[in-house]
């Protein structure tokens, strides 16, 4: 299975991510989207495969959203996309695309529904949350 992530290595979302997908035995393309933005017609195109707007793709935290005054509804959503291509710091993060779809995995254990192989055993998080193979998204009882 051909599984590409569009990934930021300083973001420890991204770094679960990415680490899930190893976990289940792929080794996915990696895209480090801040070196290497996907062309416009690229990001249209992931954006409507997730079925979500460009306003719900916009990263608001550590990125120029405030300063750019981003939450103003007065920008089209080709004008959101324009901003993310200049600063693609604003596109969230991480994306993965795989056979069975593509999702902004946020939280990171979303990867799981995009794996040919779901029951990746017991996962730990960076932050040391523990994802259980059963119940994927809970503390492991």
């Amino acid at each position: 299975m051909t599984i590409t992530i569009y990934h930021n290595p300083d973001c420890g979302t991204s770094r679960n991510t990415l680490a899930m997908i190893r976990q289940s035995g792929e080794e996915p393309e990696i895209v480090e989207y801040l070196k290497n933005p996907p062309p416009r017609d690229k990001l249209i195109s992931l954006i409507a495969t997730m079925g979500i707007t460009p306003r719900a793709l916009l990263r608001q935290k550590d990125t120029p959203y405030v300063g750019l005054n981003l939450a103003n509804p007065k920008w089209s959503d080709d004008d959101l996309i324009d901003f993310m291509m200049a600063h693609p710091i604003l596109i969230n993060r991480p994306i993965v695309v795989s056979p069975k779809g593509v999702k902004l995995c946020r939280p990171s254990e979303t990867v799981l529904g995009l794996l040919a192989v779901a029951d990746i055993g017991q996962f730990v998080k960076e932050d040391g949350q523990v994802i259980s193979p059963k119940r994927p998204g809970r503390h492991a009882e």
